[in-house]
């Protein structure tokens, strides 16, 4: 048993797998994970399809038996490997579901990215998902834009589970909950039970630092600030923000209007926090799981987050210590020209083009795949 991920687990915090491919799903890895790890879910991405399809020959024999059963596109069989997947995670994962009666064990499968800008194709999709993998442990991810939460509440009303993602600013943070919060309300007045949704907010942590880092060192190259004051607020900015969006979350959901929903049964929507692998060789590479641990928070880890942690994490209660120094922090980056605000903005566009990035190559990728089994794909 790994003691300290399950002791990351006990204070609160559930662990979830920022990664999905076939192998590990027949293999028996995952099934292991889950046992030895604490592992209770899974989340996905077009990055992570496109790294596990562009890898090795796990999936040929379904792209070879989709392809002889009619004309498909490339995304027709991307849907179609995606879920299978999806599907088999969410299996591996029912025990959990059902332990925790609804509250954990969930497996995320994400709406294209061209969706982003247009709730109605994203309502559309979510529930084209839905359907196909068929599992009460699915959720749907969508992305935390405007039109994204229009078709969260409009998910949450029609009973999807939905993982809103690609949430970098505090106020983004909170038009998510309004609109979960809102989506529920529009169930119960239904008539519909609301006991068996769940919803994750992912906020995204360490590229928060990567962007502000950046502009820290400009402002040391060019002598506004001197290196030890630059040194000093690198690596801060990130875990701030994703406190400030923790202390959000704890004062959304308290009050009146919430314990009316949780009276009928509802589920907070949790914080998850996202890209917490440590992209600075100069931070400890466990540093966005140590300083995020809480009660009611999911990390969804890559692999060698999960391993480091294994190895050497500390656990202890901190994403609500010491809230006023990292605003302190914030304050001192404004008052040196830094907007956070411009600076998640562009994260959510950078975040939207890469996805879309990624999955344009996997498009591309099983295009040439098919094409190299003989099954050449339908046109787009």
């Amino acid at each position: 048993m790994s003691s300290r991920l399950h002791t990351l687990h006990a204070a609160g915090q559930s662990l979830w797998l920022d990664y999905i491919d076939r192998t590990m799903l027949r293999d028996g890895s995952l099934a292991r994970r889950i046992a030895e790890d604490a592992l209770t879910g899974m989340t996905s991405n077009p990055t992570i399809f496109e790294k596990a399809l562009a890898q090795g020959t796990a999936y040929d024999a379904q792209l070879a038996e989709e392809s002889a059963a009619g004309a498909r596109t490339a995304w027709e069989l991307f849907e179609a490997v995606e879920t299978t997947d999806v599907r088999d995670a969410c299996d591996a994962f029912r025990g959990v579901y059902d332990r925790t009666a609804g509250v954990d064990g969930y497996v995320s499968i994400e709406v294209s990215p061209g969706s982003a800008h247009d709730a109605q194709a994203t309502i559309t999709e979510a529930h084209r998902l839905w359907a196909a993998v068929d599992r009460p442990n699915v959720m749907i991810k969508v992305p935390g834009t405007a039109e994204g939460c229009i078709a969260l509440r409009r998910l949450i009303a029609d009973g999807i589970n939905v993982n809103v993602t690609l949430l970098f600013a505090v106020a983004a943070h909170d038009r998510v909950i309004e609109h979960y919060i809102a989506g529920l309300e529009d169930r119960a007045a239904a008539g519909h039970a609301i006991d068996r949704i769940a919803s994750v907010a992912s906020f995204f942590v360490s590229r928060v630092d990567s962007a502000i880092d950046a502009k820290l060192d400009a402002l040391v190259a060019a002598g506004t600030i001197d290196a030890a004051r630059g040194a000093a607020l690198k690596g801060k900015a990130a875990i701030a923000n994703a406190k400030a969006a923790y202390r959000l979350a704890r004062t959304r959901f308290s009050g009146a209007r919430w314990e009316a929903l949780v009276a009928r049964g509802a589920k907070m929507q949790r914080p998850l926090w996202a890209s917490t692998g440590t992209k600075n060789p100069a931070y400890r590479d466990v540093l966005y799981v140590e300083e995020l641990v809480g009660p009611d928070t999911v990390n969804t880890l890559p692999p060698a987050t999960l391993d480091a942690f294994r190895d050497h994490g500390e656990t202890r209660r901190s994403v609500d210590i010491d809230v006023a120094a990292g605003g302190a922090v914030l304050a001192e980056l404004a008052a040196l020209g830094i907007s956070l605000d411009a600076v998640t903005d562009a994260l959510l566009v950078d975040g939207l083009r890469s996805f879309q990035g990624s999955f344009d190559t996997l498009i591309a990728g099983l295009e040439t795949k098919a094409a190299a089994l003989g099954r050449p794909v339908a046109a787009r």
